[in-house]
């Protein structure tokens, strides 16, 4: 029998998939399970490495149970999950601890500390991405403070999928995308000694294992690692990039032709152009954002939002409540179906909202952990639907300020993520970027992304940017058009909003000072 299929492995913060797929790019079959991770008042968001292991080799063996003879047919597997944090583990490859996920916010003070040094411009230069307290960069002189005994203890530092490969293969490496982002030179394509150096991090050097570009170098699957998955022991496992641009790729981010942004609304909200080389990496003045290394010397170019579909959960969140005390309960899917409806209804620009709602603040395309959200604009005309416009409006203006940290808009824009669904979101991201929006009807795309970048690795494909064709453009939905009376409106509005998260930035720090002193 042919080896005619690809298998997608994505360990994200809310669930673990594994997924099949046909050479074209057809799925199916896959198999999911909620992860498992835990968080405390002090910042802290852990994850049981072990577990995360049993998590991913339980999906894989389901899938191997539901797609017949997946064992003979896989041809390779693409590995990816969630990026940042920090995954410790010692000489004989065991966990040091429980992992630091990117959630984890208890490095502030050592973020801050490296962004407010004379050293940061020549790291952001280098790395060409921002430091944030969710990276390993920051993570690791929090746990030089707070726990030198687990890195005393430790061989290697890891990302989740760096873990999952090294129990799938047994080898340690690093991914290209997070390496380069957190210690390395976009120019070199490597860890730059310099860099290391400006972030104190010398000490902890021998920690960074060797870099690999999962599109040029697999490792063989273990047959302790096959017979946990229900595997055969060889299948080449491929090292994916960071789970952002995995799910970029199979949106067409390497479809050099068109060179679509993307913009994923999901929890947070991340938006990406590809860069064709570090030529055409564009910096900002605020020093924020990542620059993630994919095939072939480009680049994908990130700005994230800390939170893009948990502003629509929160003011569903009020109806719901409001609802609930007049005794007509409604659950929150309910309430956010009916939202499409009442903001067609609704007149556009009534009320400006900043999507800060996220109580680490904003990352992108500036950092300040106190932002927060905020109405203005509002009098006694603006109703319900108005303010839940103006959500929606928001989330599509901080788009576009993310789109702006990044040089020019791309011509077409492709979005996912559960609120993506939204055809009123749709319509009000597309009216103000001033570019058509374009849904991709992949649901799996993280998984799809990184059974992309093994396709290539196999030689089924010769680069991304052919495999797109395939596999991404007979998936493109029809495209929402911006509205020739929205755009205009929305042009000389994107300032107002601009003005205004520059005015309440002061008002941010006294609000900070005031609720450490009430906690």
């Amino acid at each position: 029998m042919s080896r005619d299929i690809l298998i997608g492995l994505d360990a994200g913060t809310s669930v673990i998939k594994a997924v099949a797929f046909d050479l074209n790019g057809r799925q199916l079959g896959v198999a999911g399970v909620r992860n498992r991770y835990h968080s405390a008042s002090d910042g802290r968001a852990v994850q049981d490495m072990a577990q995360t292991w049993q998590l991913a080799a339980q999906m894989l063996y389901q899938l191997s149970e539901t797609v017949p003879d997946l064992a003979r047919r896989a041809l390779a597997m693409g590995v990816t999950a969630q990026g940042d944090g920090t995954w410790l583990i010692d000489g004989d490859g065991m966990p040091v601890g429980e992992a630091m996920l990117w959630l984890d916010s208890r490095a502030v003070q050592q973020a801050q500390a490296i962004t407010g040094s004379d050293r940061y411009d020549g790291i952001y230069r280098a790395t060409a991405t921002g430091v944030n307290l969710c990276q390993m960069r920051a993570q690791m002189p929090w746990l030089q403070r707070h726990a030198p005994e687990r890195l005393n203890a430790a061989a290697h530092a890891l990302h989740c999928k760096e873990w999952l490969y090294h129990c799938l293969t047994g080898e340690t490496v690093a991914d290209v995308s997070e390496a380069v982002l957190n210690f390395g030179d976009t120019r070199t394509r490597g860890y730059s000694d310099e860099v290391i150096a400006a972030l104190g991090l010398d000490g902890l050097r021998h920690l960074l294992p060797p870099i690999i570009d999962g599109g040029r170098t697999a490792h063989g699957l273990t047959a302790c690692a096959a017979a946990e998955t229900g595997l055969r022991a060889g299948l080449p496992i491929c090292l994916g990039y960071m789970d952002i641009v995995t799910s970029g790729i199979a949106s067409g981010l390497c479809d050099r032709e068109r060179q679509p942004g993307l913009s994923i609304f999901g929890s947070t909200g991340v938006h990406t152009r590809h860069a064709a080389s570090a030529d055409d990496i564009v910096l900002n003045p605020d020093r924020t954002g990542y620059t993630v290394a994919l095939a072939d010397g480009a680049f994908g170019q990130v700005q994230t939002n800390m939170a893009a579909a948990i502003n629509i959960d929160w003011i569903a969140g009020l109806a719901r409540d409001v609802l609930a005390n007049a005794g007509q309960a409604r659950s929150l899917p309910e309430i956010v179906a009916g939202f499409d409806g009442l903001v067609a209804d609704a007149g556009p620009g009534r009320a400006i909202y900043h999507p800060y709602i996220a109580t680490t603040g904003e990352r992108g395309p500036f950092s300040d952990p106190c932002a927060r959200a905020s109405f203005c604009g509002l009098d006694r005309t603006v109703g319900w639907g108005e303010m839940v416009r103006g959500v929606y409006e928001g989330l599509a203006m901080a788009a576009r300020d993310c789109y702006a940290a990044m040089g020019e808009i791309p011509g077409e824009i492709r979005i996912a993520g559960g609120a993506a669904r939204s055809r009123q979101l749709a319509l009000i991201l597309a009216s103000t970027l001033n570019r058509p929006v374009r849904a991709v009807a992949q649901e799996e795309t993280g998984a799809a992304g990184a059974a992309m970048i093994a396709a290539v690795q196999a030689g089924v494909f010769p680069s991304l940017d052919a495999a797109n064709d395939t596999w991404v453009t007979p998936l493109l939905r029809e495209a929402v058009l911006p509205d020739a009376e929205l755009t205009p409106i929305y042009n000389r509005l994107f300032p107002v909003f601009l003005a205004g998260r520059h005015t309440m930035q002061p008002l941010w720090q006294s609000q900070a000072q005031i609720r450490d002193e009430l906690s």
